[in-house]
């Protein structure tokens, strides 16, 4: 799913930047505004691919991607099961 695609379906969500290989797709749940769901372990391979160690990739993500609340839109992060 590209950002076009998810402006398409709502323009208020919101997404990471530099990250968008990452999106799963877009969830909703009863009593909440829909959001963009990244795949976590792609996300922490995006980071380790600028360099970081996975240490330092899941640190960083868990700090300021989990534990960044931005609002109604917030993204989340959903670990696949192979």
């Amino acid at each position: 799913m590209t950002p076009d695609q998810i402006a398409e379906i709502n323009p208020d969500l919101l997404i990471m930047d530099g990250f968008d290989d990452c999106i799963l797709g877009v969830a909703a749940r009863f009593g909440s505004e829909q959001f963009v769901v990244y795949d976590y372990n792609r996300v922490i391979e995006r980071l380790q691919s600028s360099g970081m160690t996975h240490d330092e990739a899941v640190e960083y993500h868990e700090f300021n991607q989990i534990g960044a609340y931005v609002g109604e839109h917030t993204p989340a992060f959903m670990i696949t099961i192979p």
